[in-house]
């Protein structure tokens, strides 16, 4: 595979064509090496339009939609980031490229330690991969500028939204399949929020998240 034609098709035939023309956003897909972060068995299939299944049962997303949410984010130098959900750490590596520091938890300590081992070779050294359950986010850090939930959560947990900064930014895929929407969450006061839907889409479920409460009055 000539992995640079294959980069540059992913970018102009699948991530492109999906609404996003930021150029920063587009050259860091060239900076930031996605195979780097792909394990060795789905090599073939790292420019593909696909989630690559990673240990534990999760996913990284596919390359349209990380593109997506970098786009709609727009992490400045200056901002710290909280992650929830490593996986292989790429989405981790994107946002560290744009970020002061980005702090990133992961549920499984085999993911975890995959997860370093990527970004060590890959030579990010503004993250900090953190072993635990975030799906109601991670005080220590807190407040952050910017939370990216890599993993879709049924509904968004109070304890979340209250560990981004006033002006800061959340984004989240929010839903049950097969009703799945990416929001960009924006705290405006101590009390309120604003969410925009971006796109509708399905993702794995995050693991560790808190199910909706079933019960009918």
């Amino acid at each position: 595979m000539n992995i640079e034609q294959a980069r540059f098709n992913m970018i102009e035939q699948q991530i492109r064509p999906w609404n996003v023309l930021d150029q920063d956003v587009l050259d860091m897909l060239h900076v930031v090496k996605r195979e780097q972060f792909v394990p060795a068995a789905y090599q073939n299939l790292a420019f593909a339009d696909v989630e690559i299944p990673l240990p534990g049962g999760e996913a990284m997303f596919n390359p349209k939609v990380e593109a997506r949410i970098m786009q709609e984010l727009a992490v400045k130098k200056h901002e710290n980031v909280l992650e929830i959900g490593t996986g292989s750490g790429y989405m981790a590596a994107l946002l560290a490229h744009k970020a002061r520091h980005v702090t990133t938890v992961e549920i499984q300590p085999e993911a975890a330690k995959l997860a370093r081992e990527n970004l060590a070779k890959a030579g990010v050294d503004n993250v900090t991969v953190e072993e635990g359950n975030g799906a109601a986010g991670w005080e220590k850090g807190a407040p952050y500028d910017v939370i990216v939930v890599s993993g879709a959560l049924p509904v968004l947990p109070e304890a979340l939204v209250k560990q981004v900064k006033v002006g800061g930014r959340l984004a989240v895929i929010l839903g049950e399949a097969p009703a799945m929407s990416f929001n960009i969450v924006t705290r405006t006061s101590e009390t309120a929020v604003d969410t925009v839907k971006i796109f509708e889409t399905i993702a794995k479920p995050l693991t560790g998240a808190q199910a909706p409460s079933r019960f009918q009055f």
